[in-house]
């Protein structure tokens, strides 16, 4: 149990106080994995290039890998925060990291694809796509096993949240449980994203299905002004 006294204590950030400074063995293993998960990124790569031709063609494979990079560190940054925050180590937190972290390591795959289809549709084939077959319906449905994916670590993250506030141990504040249910809004909206993008790779008219990529690009709009209220209702949670 967190009392006042202990938690006074503790460092924050934000306002938030940090109750889990000291790393357990299951984050521990949390972030082993994602670090494999970014070494099977990096290893996805064909043999070492002998040639200019095939250094080239390994250079322009450097964009794909950037943005899987980038997603995969945006969803170990947020379950780094969640257990920086609250500390949880009890059997609900492992089940949930454990579940993450499985969908983590499938999602791989399937996200360098989906980098690679995008980035080589909006730079009309100058990044190479890593399937043989490029038709519609192939990038389609790599858009659909990808959002399924990013949907499915978005549920994990908002899980996470939705137990920290049901601990009463954790004795959170007002200011504390507001940061923590703006946290899951925000993940609502990434989630709903990956739905929508999966709903259109699924649903839409064959030509239109490739869009499916566009559905996230909403989100550098969302984001901003998301975060820009949640700025300013803080003052008033605390």
């Amino acid at each position: 149990m967190w009392t006042e006294e202990k938690l006074a204590e503790l460092p924050q950030v934000n306002g938030f106080r940090q109750r889990g400074m000291d790393m357990t063995r299951l984050e521990t293993f949390t972030d082993a994995a994602f670090a494999f998960a970014l070494t099977l990124l990096v290893i996805s790569f064909d043999n070492i290039p002998t040639s200019m031709a095939e250094l080239n063609a390994a250079l322009k494979n450097i964009p794909a890998f950037a943005a899987s990079f980038l997603l995969i560190a945006m969803f170990w940054y947020a379950h780094h925060k969640w257990s920086r925050r609250f500390g949880l180590d009890d059997a609900i937190t492992a089940v949930l990291s454990l579940i993450f972290v499985f969908v983590t390591l499938v999602f791989v795959f399937p996200l360098r694809l989906m980098a690679s289809a995008f980035l080589s549709w909006i730079t009309q084939g100058w990044v190479p796509f890593e399937l043989d077959e490029t038709s519609g319906n192939v990038v389609a449905y790599v858009f659909v096993v990808y959002g399924a994916g990013f949907v499915c670590m978005s549920i994990m993250i908002c899980l996470l949240y939705v137990h920290a506030l049901r601990v009463k141990e954790l004795n959170l504040n007002s200011l504390e449980r507001f940061i923590a249910k703006a946290e899951l809004q925000a993940w609502l909206i990434l989630l709903s994203s990956g739905v929508l993008s999966t709903l259109i790779a699924t649903l839409a008219p064959p030509q239109y299905r490739a869009w499916a990529g566009l559905a996230y690009a909403p989100l550098g709009i969302i984001m901003p002004i998301w975060g820009y209220w949640k700025s300013r209702q803080e003052p008033a949670a605390a």
